[in-house]
């Protein structure tokens, strides 16, 4: 088969379709939701044969889990209905952020924003890196990493000194990989805080957002902190080399950002549909705005690019997350009793003692190849009820999403680990466990005790 192969083309179509179907179901058209579930399962089925065998695997366990279900459950159908509408709605929010993510990485004034910010002297240059990868991450998502990672490994190729590029090259890589997953506490845009609102009944996005950016600013400083005190002492100071452009570079990504920021956050409080469903309907339409200014109107043949070339060539990516919301939800009641058989149960742990744990879990489950698009959906059934607890369901979402967080720092098995790692000449366990080793102990327990301090001090239930 082919790149445009007719399979191809097909799963292009029934993803655009996907997408169309969950933002109808998200602004409350419940017609379409046993269509999404059809449509879900066939992307899959058209998009498995050319992926890896590795995410494969995930198939296979789906089906595997498909037929525990069926053969445990009194209410099978519901459960795999659900499996479906999580599988299906991952894959839009996928395929909507994928468009945005295009259209960013072909444009020229983002890549000159880029240079600009990797081009910053070492006074400045984790800060700007920092919050240019945060900034950049909300446009691009994983692409911020890729885009900023090698325009810094090529300014620090240009080191003559060994010692030197090896330093300039780690600090501006981690500075890139933090401001890109200090987004995973608060962003809408971000699967996290997707999939958690969802799971966690009556968590909104809104509620969730002001804790979120506390704990990314927590993140953001605590970064440059290390990094301030833990840099190397050079005993030949490099000599400076000149700002590619001026500020004025960056004045297209505030612009962008501000645009985004009004329209989704002003459509959500004006309809009051969720954070995702306007995500689903505003993404999109802000991509194709800029395409037609981009390419003057001309966009037929980018948009074909797009739709039938580059949508498909996500399948690996894809099919692995639209399975682990689908492992996640089939395998939470299955996990249940198995739970409860061991003693395991906890509702009888202490509520602050589980707001920690949440913190912790993600990412000692990312230490064992665990996604958080699978555990957290695993995980989430299985927590108390908020007020059970005496706390607000923003709590719970801050600690689920603080410890995607730092599961996306210091996971072998993420995509920012590898591609900081690939980058950097180093395997993705390097840079989890030694580059960041340090700073996710640290973070750790600083986000810990913000936690704490939200759910039981600044807005208890």
């Amino acid at each position: 088969m082919t790149p445009n192969s007719p399979l191809d083309r097909a799963a292009a179509v029934l993803l655009a379709l996907l997408v169309l179907l969950t933002g109808l179901v998200e602004w409350r058209v419940p017609a379409a939701e046993a269509p999404r579930a059809l449509v879900a399962a066939a992307v899959v089925v058209l998009l498995a044969p050319r992926i890896r065998a590795s995410r494969l695997a995930f198939v296979a366990v789906g089906l595997g889990l498909t037929l525990w279900t069926g053969a445990v459950s009194d209410n099978w159908a519901a459960v795999l209905a659900r499996g479906l509408a999580s599988a299906g709605f991952i894959g839009a929010f996928f395929c909507a952020l994928a468009t945005l993510r295009s259209i960013a990485q072909s444009s020229p004034a983002i890549a000159d924003a880029g240079r600009y910010l990797a081009s910053q002297p070492p006074g400045r240059r984790y800060l700007a890196l920092s919050l240019g990868g945060h900034m950049f991450a909300l446009l691009l998502s994983y692409g911020a990493i890729a885009l900023l990672g090698g325009l810094a490994t090529s300014a620090a190729a240009a080191d003559s000194d060994p010692v030197i590029r090896g330093h300039r090259r780690r600090r501006m890589l981690l500075a890139i990989q933090r401001g890109f997953v200090s987004t995973l506490s608060w962003s809408p845009l971000a699967f996290s805080m997707a999939i958690t609102t969802v799971l966690i009944p009556g968590a909104s996005w809104r509620d969730a957002a002001l804790p979120g950016m506390v704990s990314a600013l927590i993140l953001a400083g605590l970064g440059w902190a290390l990094d301030t005190l833990l840099k190397p002492r050079l005993a030949v100071r490099p000599p400076p080399r000149p700002i590619e452009g001026s500020f004025r570079r960056l004045t297209p990504l505030f612009v962008l950002l501000a645009l985004l920021g009004v329209s989704v956050g002003g459509l959500h409080l004006l309809t009051e549909v969720r954070i995702v469903g306007v995500v689903l309907l505003v993404v999109p339409l802000i991509s194709l705005v800029w395409a037609l200014l981009q390419y003057r109107g001309a966009i037929a043949a980018p948009a074909r690019q797009f739709l039938f070339t580059d949508l498909p060539g996500y399948r690996g990516e894809i099919v692995l997350l639209m399975m682990a919301g689908y492992i996640g939800t089939l395998g939470a009641p299955l996990l249940a009793p198995i739970m409860a058989g061991l003693g395991l149960d906890l509702g009888v742990m202490p509520p602050w003692l589980l707001l920690v744990s949440l913190v912790w879990i993600v990412p000692l489950l990312g230490q064992l190849g665990m996604n958080p698009i699978l555990g957290v959906p695993l995980i989430a059934p299985l927590i108390p009820e908020a007020a059970s607890l005496g706390v607000t369901p923003a709590a719970l979402v801050t600690a689920i999403v603080a410890g995607w967080a730092i599961g996306g720092i210091c996971s072998p098995f993420t995509a920012t680990t590898i591609l900081t790692g690939s980058f950097g000449g180093v395997s993705p366990l390097h840079v989890g466990l030694r580059w960041n080793g340090l700073f996710v102990i640290t973070l750790g327990l600083a986000l810990s005790l913000w936690t704490l301090l939200y759910a039981f001090v600044l807005a208890p239930a």
